[in-house]
Parts: C-alpha cells; sequence; structure tokens
C-alpha cells in the first residue's frame, strides 16, 4: 500500500505481509498521536492481545514533532522526538500484538487543515483493505484541536466509502476530555478489567511523555478506576476498570448527518437532564 507521506510506514510485529496484516484486522484505532491509542482504544487492544480470530490494527496520523519534554529529552529537537516517539509506538504494537501499526506521519497542520486532503485519503484507503468491524477514534466534544480533526477526517474517509465497506461501529473515545458528563444511557462502555497488567505495561511504554513531563500513565489508569466506581450511584462496583466512548456510528450511516449538530445533541440531552433533576426538586 502507498501512503501519501515520503516517511509514513506499516510495521507489522509479526512479520506477516501488510495486506494480509491489514486483511485480518477486525478492530482499528485511529489516532492523532503516539500513545493516544492505549489511552483510548483499549477495548479493541484487549479484543485482539492472544486471539487468532480478532485482530487490533493501530494507525497514528500525526508524528509527534510538538510534543512536550523534559528531563532526558528536554534538549531533543522535533526530529529527534519524532524517532523516539516512532520507536515507542512499534514497541506498544509489539507488546500488545497488534496485528498491524500505520505511522501516516504528518504535521498536526495537515490534520487542522480542512482543506488537506491526504490524510483522508491514506485513512480511506487503510480502511478499504482492513475492512474492520469497530473503529476507535477520538470524541467530538475533546478540547484538542488535533484530535477533533483526526475524528472528522476519519469520517471523511468513511462516508468515502462503499456502505458496505463500512465499520459497523465507530465509536468516539476519551482522551483530552472524558465523557463522563454524557448521560450514563447514552454512554458506551467499556470494561478494561483483563490483562490490567497489559494495560499499564502500553501506557508505561511511552517513556518520552511519561518521564518527559506528563504522567498518562498514573492519570489513565486512575480515571478508568474513577469511572468504575463513579458510574453508578446506587449499585455496587461490577468493573474495576472502565472507560467511556461516544457512539459516532449514525455519523456514517447518515452521510447528511452534521458532526457539530450531532455532539450537541449530546450536550442538549446533558443539559436537559439536569434541568429536570434541579426542578423536580424545586
Amino acid at each position: 500500500m502507498k501512503l501519501n507521506q515520503p516517511n509514513a510506514e506499516i510495521w507489522v510485529p509479526d512479520g506477516t505481509a501488510v495486506e494480509q496484516a491489514l486483511a485480518r484486522t477486525t478492530h482499528m484505532g485511529i489516532s492523532a498521536h503516539q500513545d493516544d491509542l492505549e489511552i483510548m482504544a483499549m477495548e479493541g487492544i484487549l479484543a485482539g492481545f492472544g486471539s487468532q480470530e480478532k485482530w487490533f490494527t493501530g494507525v497514528v496520523v500525526t508524528n509527534g514533532a510538538g510534543s512536550p519534554r523534559a528531563g532526558l529529552y528536554e534538549s531533543y529537537t522535533d526530529e529527534q522526538m519524532q524517532q523516539v516517539r516512532r520507536r515507542e509506538q512499534k514497541k506498544a504494537a509489539f507488546v500488545g500484538e497488534y496485528s498491524a501499526m500505520a505511522l501516516l506521519d504528518y504535521p498536526s497542520s495537515a490534520v487542522k487543515n480542512p482543506a488537506e486532503k491526504r490524510p483522508t485519503e491514506d485513512l480511506q484507503n487503510l480502511i478499504a483493505a482492513a475492512r474492520p468491524e469497530v473503529i476507535y477514534t477520538h470524541n467530538l466534544a475533546d478540547k484538542h484541536d488535533t484530535h477533533v480533526g483526526v475524528t472528522l477526517k476519519t469520517i471523511a474517509a468513511i462516508r468515502a466509502l462503499p456502505k458496505d465497506q463500512r465499520p459497523a461501529k465507530l465509536y468516539g473515545c476519551e482522551v483530552w476530555r472524558d465523557l463522563d458528563w454524557m448521560v450514563d444511557s447514552e454512554k458506551v462502555v467499556f470494561n478494561l478489567d483483563p490483562h490490567q497488567n497489559l494495560s499499564a505495561a502500553l501506557l508505561g511504554i511511552f517513556d518520552s511523555q511519561v518521564a518527559g513531563g506528563k504522567r498518562y500513565d498514573l492519570a489513565t489508569l486512575a480515571r478508568r478506576r474513577a469511572h468504575a466506581t463513579y458510574h453508578q450511584s446506587h449499585e455496587v462496583d461490577v468493573s474495576e476498570q472502565i472507560s467511556f466512548a461516544m457512539d459516532l456510528t449514525p455519523l456514517v450511516t447518515d452521510d447528511g448527518l452534521d458532526p457539530a449538530a450531532y455532539v450537541q445533541s449530546f450536550i442538549d440531552r446533558f443539559a436537559a437532564e439536569v434541568r429536570a433533576r434541579i426542578a423536580k426538586f424545586s
């Protein structure tokens, strides 16, 4: 498969041919940055881990050049950081037994530019080759511009495919804004209890971020544990770790549905629930 960026690559941890590795994919994660997949798409990673029937393929759209850095990495140039983050993502793909790891190598500016179509083309070709049943990406209420840009390009890529080549489910997951605020009945709940050691190991692989000034490993595991406890106020905990997602599937079954209006509808229902509860006791 030919990707648009000269330094883009598809890496297969077990050495299988790229075409076969993509074809066996059942779950796919499409993220903006290295380490986002391990934060947001753990359900898909767990589905493929140790399985010969289900396989997870990761896609990282940007090159990681603008990441914050401290300590050992404080003096690293953007070019050096790109190489470090690429190696870390490959290590995670190996440990997590991913089917394939696609590194598209775009600058963030390309993802945030609505007129830039090359990332969308790459995503369209990858999805067409893999035909995943489920795709995980960022949620549309995320507060990181590049994350939202990736989600919009993912939606555009899926809409460019014939309907029989589209995934059965598209989920918008948590990274830079969690989804605890959503109405409970509308949350997609992922139980992440299995292989908690693997979850911790994958988050810890990204040393350039963890030791470089951002404790994503501790924060992500803590958020999952907090969700498990605070999800239901009148029931005992049934899971130790959960994460939430927003179901974006209607956006790729109805091409006329506006993404901004769609996410606004979740916000409106949350606001209505808050108002109704206060009114009930006023």
